[in-house]
């Protein structure tokens, strides 16, 4: 059986790409004398695989990764291990046997922060709500495989469930997304209004996950 591993990615660490992220993990592990699992071939390297990419510049407090831990260490020391060899930001909180499909893995519990310092907040809201309510909102979004370089998707399909609150000069839009086949990046509910509504455009837009889920709205581990 694989394992896991329970991390947040936070601060100056949500700029780190993905691919450097795994590169980052890879050398944790040997900096930390942890034996993982190598791939076959003529270059072995460390595996490790994380589900559901982040998009640089989000935040996270429940990014998944996989890897096979060879005999020798015991899950409960990984956490320590791992976290005096990693950067600032990204801080593992635990080490688990990988006993559910990645397939399993549903939505994504998201927070989306819209700062509006000149005071729109309630119009913001106000227009993000008639957004939201409709049976079908189409955004457009870049797509490698489309021709054109951009294909459409309707975001509404893919919420299950939304709520706002307001912060001082800032909306906040608590939604469970679709984590996966197909999912949905939060920042197309903000295309979506810039695109309707351009002059309520946010001054600044930052994203992060909470929690991820299984189809029946459970934490998924």
């Amino acid at each position: 059986m694989a394992d896991r591993l329970l991390f947040a990615k936070e601060g100056r660490a949500r700029y780190i790409s993905h691919l450097d992220l795994m590169r980052t993990f890879q050398r944790a592990f040997a900096r930390a004398k942890i034996p993982i699992k190598h791939t076959e071939g003529f270059h072995p390297h460390p595996f490790v695989s994380i589900a559901l990419p982040l998009s640089v510049g989000y935040g996270s407090r429940c990014e998944i990764l996989e890897f096979g831990l060879l005999e020798g260490t015991g899950r409960e020391e990984v956490p320590a291990r791992l976290n005096a060899a990693l950067p600032e930001g990204i801080t593992v909180r635990e080490c688990y046997p990988a006993a559910r499909p990645i397939k399993e893995l549903a939505f994504v519990d998201y927070e989306a922060v819209f700062d509006y310092p000149d005071g729109l907040t309630p119009k913001a809201e106000e227009a993000l709500r008639a957004i939201l309510s409709r049976e079908s909102v189409l955004v457009r979004k870049k797509s490698k495989k489309a021709k054109t370089g951009w294909t459409e998707v309707d975001i509404i399909p893919r919420i299950k469930s939304w709520q706002f609150s307001r912060r001082p000069g800032a909306l906040v839009l608590e939604g469970v997304l679709a984590a996966q086949e197909p999912g949905l990046n939060p920042e197309l509910i903000r295309a979506a209004l810039c695109a309707e509504c351009p002059d309520l455009a946010p001054d600044f837009a930052s994203f992060c996950r909470r929690e991820i889920l299984d189809g029946e709205g459970k934490v998924f581990r």
